[in-house]
């Protein structure tokens, strides 16, 4: 299938449903507001290195936690028990993203972009991003942010600074986000990390029905 090219001066996107194997939908347009809300609200996102053309991907097999199923193992309950655990939210959103960036950086390398930096800050100042830091004994010890649309968290990245620092902060989003009647965390691809803490493999039209469900006033 064809790579699609947006127009600057236009915001929309083809179908996700034509995106290619690999997910691969889009190339162009911007990281403005209107478009990250697009994109989101059909599953679409950005994921493109530093002084590269933005790609906009929509993998047809997602990745998903839904709030209620977050897996809490027996080690974990134990070492919360043994520690003083704080969860925290929006503590300083371009924060939290840049050390998300900085550890990617240091070691695996990121698509977090210095634009995309700015245009996350724009949406947590309208509260459609958000971030969650979670501390140890006080101290940070992780986090984590994403886009929160409707009924549905679209996670970005996470860091850890200490043992089970981001694990802590996505245990703390998905009970905050259960007890606010969300219906997923989008974990865009699998990991043995999130398959850990409860995420599951679903099919692209099992998730447009979450997103019809979650945000479908903004479809």
């Amino acid at each position: 299938m064809p790579v699609f090219s947006l127009d600057d001066n236009e915001i929309s996107f083809p179908l996700p449903e034509l995106a290619r194997d690999d997910g691969l939908l889009a190339i162009g347009g911007d990281l403005s507001m209107d478009r990250l809300i697009l994109a989101y609200s059909h599953g679409i996102f950005p994921w493109y290195n530093e002084g590269d053309p933005i790609l906009w991907w929509c993998p047809k097999e997602r990745y998903i936690i839904r709030p209620e199923n977050i897996h809490v193992s027996h080690s974990m309950k134990k070492f919360i028990r043994k520690h003083d655990i704080r969860v925290s939210v929006n503590r300083d959103f371009s924060d939290t993203m840049h050390r998300c960036r900085l550890k990617r950086e240091f070691e695996e390398g990121t698509w977090i972009t210095t634009d995309m930096e700015s245009a996350y800050a724009v949406l947590a100042r309208n509260n459609l991003a958000m971030s969650v830091d979670a501390y140890i004994d006080g101290q940070l010890a992780g986090g984590l942010y994403g886009v929160s649309l409707g009924k549905c968290f679209f996670g970005e990245s996470m860091f850890s600074d200490m043992e089970n620092g981001s694990k802590l902060a996505l245990i703390g989003l998905a009970q905050m986000l259960q007890e606010e009647g969300y219906l997923m965390i989008d974990c865009q691809f699998h990991t043995d990390h999130l398959q850990s803490m409860g995420g599951e493999s679903i099919s692209y039209e099992k998730y447009k029905k979450i997103l019809n469900e979650g945000i479908g006033s903004r479809l």
